[in-house]
């Protein structure tokens, strides 16, 4: 079984950096953490091959310059049926559709998937202006179709039964209230929705390669899911 671990996440500004998912956490407005500079710490500059820790062309690798940020339109979003809009005008860009949207206190996420309905990678959306991105942590760091290990030809060694019960571990041992749902396969990792007493309160991902497990910590309190 590969080793659990827990990596760095994005702190939130002001907050520091949470180690576990929260149900509470507090609403530290709209785009806490988002734009140029939001890395810290051993995410810096250099790491993500461009200036000020920003995302940036070229970062992303062959095929994807240029498809890993859509600017806003100005317009608060603030419905799922307004982050969905603005997800898929995203998602159009890349071939794909959208699935599962999600509100927080502090963004809106999608689930993206190919035509043929299989996850292919995660984005946020700005409440603020709608601009939309593929999501921190894992969407942007492991996933190997659309992240910065595009091409990853590794041998999975995590299945997804495996990558539930090392989240389920995970969480007894960081919230003793929480459990893992059903795993979603995304390349190179998976990614499952955290519970409490059977409703959701965030998610966190499980590298397939690794058994790594990253808290998504940036998304604040979970408000509403709209299925694909």
């Amino acid at each position: 079984m590969p080793i659990v671990t827990s990596s760095p996440a994005p702190a939130a500004s002001g907050t520091g950096t949470s180690t576990a998912p929260s149900s509470s956490a507090p609403d530290a407005g709209p785009t806490s953490g988002w734009g140029p500079d939001m890395w810290s710490g051993e995410w810096g500059s250099g790491m993500m091959g461009g200036g000020g820790g920003s995302w940036g062309p070229g970062m992303m690798g062959r095929g994807m310059t240029g498809n890993w940020w859509l600017a806003g339109d100005g317009s608060r979003v603030r419905t799922l049926d307004q982050a969905r809009q603005r997800a898929a005008a995203f998602a159009d860009r890349l071939g794909l559709r959208v699935g599962e949207v999600m509100q927080f206190s502090r963004n809106f996420y999608a689930e993206l998937e190919t035509t043929a309905g299989r996850p292919a990678t995660e984005v946020l959306v700005d409440p603020a202006d709608g601009a939309v991105q593929i999501e921190y942590g894992p969407a942007m760091m492991w996933n190997s179709d659309y992240g910065m290990h595009y091409g990853r030809q590794d041998q999975v060694r995590v299945s997804a039964a495996q990558a539930r019960s090392i989240a389920g571990q995970w969480l007894r041992d960081h919230d003793g209230s929480l459990t893992a749902g059903e795993p979603d396969a995304y390349p190179g990792y998976y990614t499952l929705h955290t519970m409490r007493s059977g409703k959701i309160t965030g998610m966190l991902s499980v590298n397939a390669y690794t058994g790594q497990v990253w808290p998504h910590t940036w998304h604040g309190t979970y408000i509403a899911t709209s299925q694909g």
